[in-house]
């Protein structure tokens, strides 16, 4: 049986025509590749309009230094003429006449002292007259502290012993005054020593000069308990 093809389904009729075509594609893409071209870069030159710098050079010229000025010449004067010497036969005119003053005639200056007032506030230590106390001397006085002392209950109950040591000043009036304590057991030894010195009666003061003066004591308390 002999197969039969349309005219129309024969691909063999279009193959002129598709060869065409093809080779005007081809050709245009052909066009395309050469008609691209890439972006150019490029790169401005930048002017330089700083040029170089031509520096002066200076040439160092040296000062010649001027020799130093030689020392000023003092003059010095020497009077020669203030003193004339004489010898010994060789008499003297003077304006002064001697004749006023008698040989007999003694001169005696007279310097007139003052009194030295001793006002100072600082008590002394040691005077030309030193305190008494009732006729007699710190012994006397101490005796008569110990005399007058009451032993604090709270020291015999603790058996709380020793020395109290206190400072105080005789005034020009003779008043005791500036009781201080200088060493103690206890408070309650001190507190009693302290009390008694201030009930003292009034001292004959000390004297420097033949003045009334502030004179300074130390004195000692003991305190013991009776066995």
């Amino acid at each position: 049986m002999e197969l039969k093809k349309s005219p129309k389904a024969d691909l063999n009729n279009k193959r002129g025509l598709m060869l065409e075509i093809g080779l005007i594609v081809a050709l245009l893409a052909i066009i395309a590749v050469f008609s691209y071209t890439p972006t150019e870069y490029r790169i401005e030159k930048v002017e330089q309009s700083f040029g170089p710098v031509e520096e002066e050079i200076t040439e160092i010229t040296r000062q010649d230094q001027k020799p130093p000025e030689p020392p000023k010449k003092t003059e010095i004067t020497v009077i020669t003429d203030i003193l004339n010497v004489v010898t010994n036969d060789t008499k003297i005119a003077t304006d002064i006449d001697f004749s006023e003053f008698d040989e007999d005639i003694e001169i005696v200056q007279q310097v007139a002292v003052a009194e030295e007032n001793l006002e100072d506030d600082q008590p002394f230590v040691k005077v030309e007259s030193m305190p008494t106390f009732q006729g007699g001397d710190l012994m006397k006085f101490r005796a008569w502290v110990q005399g007058r002392l009451r032993y604090p209950q709270i020291a015999q109950e603790n058996g709380i012993t020793g020395r109290v040591l206190l400072s105080f000043v005789i005034e020009r009036d003779g008043s005791l005054t500036n009781i201080e304590v200088l060493q103690t057991p206890d408070r309650s030894l001190s507190d009693e020593a302290a009390r008694v010195l201030k009930m003292s009666p009034k001292w004959k003061p000390g004297k420097q000069r033949n003045q009334a003066v502030r004179v300074k004591y130390t004195l000692p308390v003991d305190f013991r308990l009776q066995q």
